[in-house]
């Protein structure tokens, strides 16, 4: 929002949310309507094509979202070094609201405008006049309009809403109040208009220069460099005529430089060129990728999960849990990612944070939870984490931690099969297990006196267990084939239990529905497995796996890690974190663990905090 907001700052459909597509329900029916039930040579191909136009504009820009977010994560040609946090992405969630105005505003004018309808599908004389209407008023208008916009009453009022964000991505391109919108449709329907009104607009012409206004505001909005340099040494001139990303980027930094749309000219005219958008042009385009000091590797969920990473829908992405109607329908997309991943999938970069000077990233291996599941996919699996480990080893990475279902036991006994086969690998491996226990053991109420421990007996159930027995809580399981094997592994105080009346219960993988269904009511689950359980019950309360609030001076923390809440953390990826800050020489994996008060106490002295403090 603008600090002072002015006149028509929201958008009218602001209070439907996301209910706010029906607006142009009844012009997309009325047109399919009368495609189907016209003759073929009486169809409007304008009018039926607006809204395949319209969803292509979409497609396009995420697109630009995905490649960009990539791209900026990976670190080469990165512009600006700041990272974006959840208030940019809600504040940029809207970007949508210009598409649902230009659908209408096609829909209206081709209605009222005779010759905005049956175009035909090309027209030289309309194409050139397009380009010359923009390159003459439409880029000198625009550069006047920006500089007004940036008067302080102005600026206040309207334009400050998309300044915010200093750091751009595609899409901060179209984030402005609704009155800025509405100027801007106008500036740029002088081509269009033009056109109609002299009889040689297109399809071509009309929805091809809306097309390349995208196209270029998502390029200077992308906060990576990649214009080569060859293309303005062959032609000099073209420096006056076409924008980079540094270009408007200095624009979002400086504020008062850089005004020009596309096309630079009037900057160098009116002297308004910063003096650096060379220099930082060319040290964008020498900047190398990062070497990430910690790298964290997890993998897709679910099939869904494509949408909800940071790479996805930046929506469901900043959002926990955020399931969506609209999924569903899009299941032939959905499985075609599948396959492509199955065939050709790669390990990609899915984010970038930093924390104490100390960069992070976050690898994602192209596999789900099922195929995780299957003994028959073990040695691609481990291929692609063994390869992962290798790949951060010779970037310089000083710790690897594994997240999710990577540190499985039955496919790498935690990790310890890389150890193995790397015996002198510089990089620490690490599982997160003491964190994990830690986690749980500072999650539990204080006066707690017995638990129940029900799951696959892992690493962390028997780390746990113990743990748990030494602060003198007695730990009941439901089978003797688990209490044995925890007697067995240690003598602490262990109990086989015939009922299911304890308020506390420790969780992993392996939970069954009917075990929780015969839970008390109000009995709180606590997950020590990296999965949640699923959930059978609305009168019992479940927790989160094992996880930490990230310390507020983590940045470009923007998307949510699988199904936790806001900056929170997965114990794997916090240990691995802690583990590089505190310089620990050690892996932790196999059956080897860190002490569980030591690794709990530098987490919090690093600024990591219990989940807790998110309530």
């Amino acid at each position: 929002m603008a600090t002072t907001p002015g006149f028509l700052t929201d958008w009218p459909w602001k209070h439907l949310g996301n209910f706010k597509y029906v607006i142009l329900g009844p012009w997309i029916c009325e047109s399919v309507y009368c495609f189907v039930r016209k003759e073929e040579y009486e169809r409007d191909w304008t009018n039926f094509l607006i809204l395949p136009f319209l969803v292509s504009r979409m497609v396009h820009n995420q697109v630009w979202i995905s490649f960009s977010r990539y791209r900026t994560a990976k670190g080469n040609n990165r512009i600006v070094d700041k990272g974006i946090e959840f208030d940019q992405v809600d504040r940029e969630n809207n970007w949508d609201d210009q598409i649902i105005l230009s659908g209408i505003l096609l829909y209206v004018f081709n209605t009222l405008t005779y010759g905005a309808s049956n175009l035909a599908l090309w027209r030289s004389d309309g194409v050139l006049i397009s380009i010359f209407l923009h390159a003459g008023p439409v880029e000198f208008l625009y550069y006047w309009l920006h500089r007004a916009l940036h008067h302080h009453y102005l600026y206040s009022r309207y334009h400050s809403h998309h300044h915010s964000s200093i750091v751009t991505q595609p899409i901060t391109s179209v984030i402005h109040p609704f009155a800025e919108h509405i100027a801007y449709f106008l500036l740029f329907a002088i081509p269009t208009l033009t056109t109609v009104f002299t009889g040689t607009a297109s399809l071509v012409s009309l929805f091809g220069y809306i097309t390349y206004i995208d196209l270029m505001n998502n390029m200077g909005h992308c906060n990576f460099e990649f214009i080569p340099n060859w293309i303005f040494s062959i032609f000099p001139p073209l420096k006056y005529t076409m924008y980079t990303p540094s270009f408007h980027s200095l624009h979002h930094t400086q504020f008062r430089t850089n005004y020009s749309l596309f096309m630079p000219i009037y900057d160098y005219i009116y002297g308004t060129m910063d003096k650096s958008t060379d220099s930082l042009y060319e040290k964008s385009l020498k900047r190398q990728e990062d070497a990430p000091d910690v790298v964290h590797l997890t993998h897709l969920t679910t099939p869904e999960s494509i949408y909800h990473i940071r790479l996805g829908f930046s929506s469901l992405a900043s959002m926990p849990e955020n399931h969506k109607w609209y999924i569903w329908f899009m299941w032939p997309l959905t499985l075609w990612t599948m396959i492509i991943n199955c065939i050709y999938g790669r390990i990609f970069i899915l984010e970038r944070n930093s924390l104490e000077k100390f960069n992070f990233q976050s690898w994602a291996i192209p596999r789900y939870n099922l195929q995780y599941l299957l003994k028959w996919q073990s040695q691609a699996i481990n291929s692609f984490i063994e390869d992962a480990i290798l790949r951060a080893e010779e970037k310089g990475s000083k710790v690897l931690s594994l997240g999710l279902l990577n540190q499985d036991e039955e496919l790498n006994r935690n990790g310890e099969v890389y150890i193995e086969r790397h015996p002198k690998l510089k990089m620490k491996v690490v599982d997160g297990s003491s964190l994990a226990v830690a986690v749980v053991l500072n999650s539990i109420p204080k006066g707690t006196t017995q638990v129940l421990l029900r799951g696959n007996l892992t690493k962390v159930a028997f780390s746990l267990a113990s743990a748990l027995s030494q602060r003198g809580i007695q730990v009941a399981t439901l089978y003797k084939s688990d209490y044995e094997k925890l007697k067995l592994a240690t003598t602490s105080n262990f109990v086989l239990s015939n009922t299911f009346d304890q308020k506390i219960w420790v969780v992993g993988d392996g939970l069954t529905e009917e075990e929780q269904m015969k839970a008390g009511k109000g009995t709180h689950f606590f997950p020590f497995s990296q999965l949640p359980p699923k959930k059978a019950r609305h009168d019992c309360f479940y927790h989160h796996p094992p996880a930490m609030l990230a310390p507020p001076s983590l940045q470009n923390m923007h998307a949510c890690e699988n199904w936790l809440p806001r900056r929170a953390m997965s114990a794997p990826r916090v240990a691995g974190i802690v583990h590089a800050l505190e310089g620990w020489n050690v892996h932790e994996c196999g059956d080897k663990m860190i002490d569980v008060d030591q690794i709990w106490e530098a987490s919090i002295n690093h600024g990591f905090k219990p989940l807790a403090f998110a309530e």
